[in-house]
């Protein structure tokens, strides 16, 4: 299995708004209620064609042997209450055809490196309380709750928090 994570173009866009939306149908339907799922993901062809462009230097797409298998952002972080040194993993979405094979892993991995050729010192990333599935996944690649937590309105109340690891 060959794995290339590289930046998005816009050719890239409506793969990933595929992918976003196959993830979301897979991950959190026994999380976020079903209709606020189908009401997200009818936005994500117009929003993956809006932030995939030229320009772009936070969007990853994930290719598997060629075929676009998920995707990533990774950027400064979004939060002001970390240092300058912490750069964030913003999303991680894989096609759930490509669920449990070490991908998301290396994804993670080159997350990684990103930050530290920036000379980052931390990784936060933010997962929903009732997500299990992420929660063990960020564990086993070394984060750590790290006691900072959010509450969104999902089609429901969702709680949220921010896990982080040294570099």
């Amino acid at each position: 299995m060959d794995i290339t994570i590289r930046l998005a173009v816009p050719t890239d866009a409506p793969d990933m708004a595929n992918i976003h939306m196959r993830s979301w149908e897979a991950a959190y339907k026994d999380i976020i209620p079903a209709e606020y799922i189908r009401e997200k993901n009818a936005t994500r062809p117009a929003l993956y064609e809006r932030i995939i462009t030229a320009d772009n230097t936070t969007h990853y797409v994930i290719l598997v042997d060629g075929k676009a298998a998920g995707l990533m952002s990774v950027g400064p972080p979004k939060d002001n209450d970390v240092e300058v040194s912490f750069y964030e993993l913003q999303a991680l979405y894989l096609h759930p055809d490509f669920y449990r094979q070490g991908i998301g892993t290396k994804a993670v991995d080159f997350a990684f490196d990103l930050a530290r050729g920036l000379s980052k010192k931390s990784m936060t990333v933010w997962t929903f309380a009732e997500n299990r599935n992420a929660i063990k996944f960020y564990e086993k690649c070394g984060f750590r709750a790290d006691g900072k937590t959010r509450t969104y309105e999902y089609g429901k109340i969702m709680d949220s928090f921010r896990m982080s690891r040294m570099l």
